[in-house]
């Protein structure tokens, strides 16, 4: 199982804005110095965020973004599915009768990989951008 970089960096981007949007909408210039990921990027990912109605966007000198939601009520999953991004463990459709090897069955581990993947989503279904923030206290700068 492999999460790109875009599906990290948008929990890292959320995360970091969950920190400070109660102070002021942040900028992605702001989150992109401090996380370490390029603005470019940061822009193509909040995007699909605000398209998906995690974000939202604020105008102005003093704008950027803010959560649309509490962050309670954003879950690992949402953020992941807003990014097109999927936690998949077989390379098969699950519908597939064609398994991921090619041939006409299945593998036979595919059993194994396939509950895997599903305690994997049922992890980050039950992981709320809140429970980051509880292990990541930090100060505004």
């Amino acid at each position: 199982m492999k999460l790109t970089s875009k599906g990290r960096y948008a929990v890292m981007a959320l995360v970091d804005l969950a920190r400070f949007d109660n102070i002021n909408p942040v900028s992605l210039r702001d989150i992109s110095l401090r996380q370490g990921i390029s603005l470019d990027y940061l822009e193509q990912i909040f995007s699909k965020l605000k398209k998906n109605e995690i974000v939202k966007s604020i105008r102005g000198t003093q704008g950027g973004y803010v959560l649309n939601k509490s962050p309670n009520d954003i879950k690992l999953t949402n953020i992941f599915h807003a990014v097109d991004e999927k936690v998949k463990t077989v390379q098969c459709k699950k519908e597939s009768k064609k398994g991921c090897n090619g041939k006409a069955t299945k593998c036979i581990t595919h059993n194994l990989w396939d509950e895997l993947e599903i305690h994997i989503n049922t992890f980050f279904e039950n992981k709320s951008l809140k429970d980051l923030l509880n292990n990541n206290k930090e100060t505004r700068v």
